[in-house]
């Protein structure tokens, strides 16, 4: 069996399960969200033997010990209500199910505890430039007067959130004026990434084991951007799946910008970015890629 961890109405999800069915690869979607208020959990251990079960209210019951692939495609967190004890509840439910992927006899794609770590930027950007990627001058701080400097040496550049504190609030990237330069007080209370601003035109690539597939867009259109096929440098594609393979992922999208002289410079990678919107407008086969790999795992 291959689980797929996100909500039912992930439509990258369906995509993938429409295509696996077609193959006779069974299927199904866990959302760990509906637990423990509406799912069950079950993970029983004793001499040589253990049984993993799952079900909800439905009566819908997974034996986790029949799945040979996962994909960690986009879980949303357990589902507990409240404040106050309740935070108490919810670190418990996270440890159980965090637990538990781990004790799952399964290929993952992407592992778990990798997923979580190659969102970090400051990993990202590293490997990026140790890669040759080429990534735009960037800073990482709390510090208004390092930022302004900064700012001030470079001329032109944009403001964004670490990966992690933009989960609730998204991720906008947006320009930094001159004028603006002496309002980064607020980073006294929480780090930001300031860049240089890069001119040019977006490059999504989506990684699906050793399949690389390139679209170009306009800049800053966003996912839903007009966009057509793109090829990669071969040097370029290199450094991707070395970066892949260091970040311990299978699939990721990468976002590059290509410059006005036609480098591309990395932006960064999202183990979880969408990538319907290319293949809807690029036909590049990315959810049979999806499939395929995913069958693969679990033959």
């Amino acid at each position: 069996m291959i689980l797929i961890l996100s909500a039912p109405d992930d439509l990258h999800a369906r995509a993938v399960i429409d295509r696996l069915d077609r193959r006779g690869a069974a299927a199904r979607i866990l959302d760990p969200s509906q637990f423990p208020q509406a799912a069950r959990l079950a993970l029983r251990y004793g001499g040589n033997r253990s049984h993993l079960g799952y079900g909800d209210d439905s009566g819908a019951v997974i034996d986790l010990d029949r799945v040979r692939a996962a994909w960690w495609r986009r879980p949303a967190p357990c589902g507990v209500p409240g404040r106050g004890a309740a935070t108490v509840a919810a670190a418990r439910c996270d440890d159980a199910v965090a637990g538990l992927w781990l004790a799952m006899d399964a290929q993952w794609m992407n592992p778990p505890l990798q997923d979580a770590a190659a969102r970090r930027d400051s990993w990202q950007l590293r490997l990026a430039a140790d890669l040759g990627l080429d990534p735009p001058q960037t800073l990482i701080t709390n510090c208004p007067q390092t930022a302004r400097a900064f700012a001030e040496q470079i001329g032109d550049v944009v403001c964004k959130r670490l990966a992690g504190q933009a989960r609730a609030g998204g991720r906008r990237t947006r320009r930094l004026r001159a004028a603006a330069w002496r309002r980064l007080d607020g980073l006294n209370h929480a780090p930001a990434i300031l860049q240089e601003r890069i001119a040019g035109r977006d490059v999504r690539v989506t990684v699906i084991g050793t399949r690389a597939f390139a679209a170009e867009a306009a800049a800053g259109g966003g996912p839903d951007a007009p966009m057509q096929s793109a090829a990669l440098p071969e040097p370029v594609e290199t450094a991707i799946h070395a970066m892949m393979a260091r970040l311990g992922l299978i699939h990721a999208a990468l976002r590059f910008r290509r410059a006005t002289d036609g480098a591309l410079r990395f932006l960064d990678i999202d183990p979880a970015g969408p990538w319907l919107p290319v293949e809807e407008q690029t036909g590049q086969p990315i959810a049979q890629a999806v499939a395929d790999h995913l069958a693969g795992m679990a033959p």
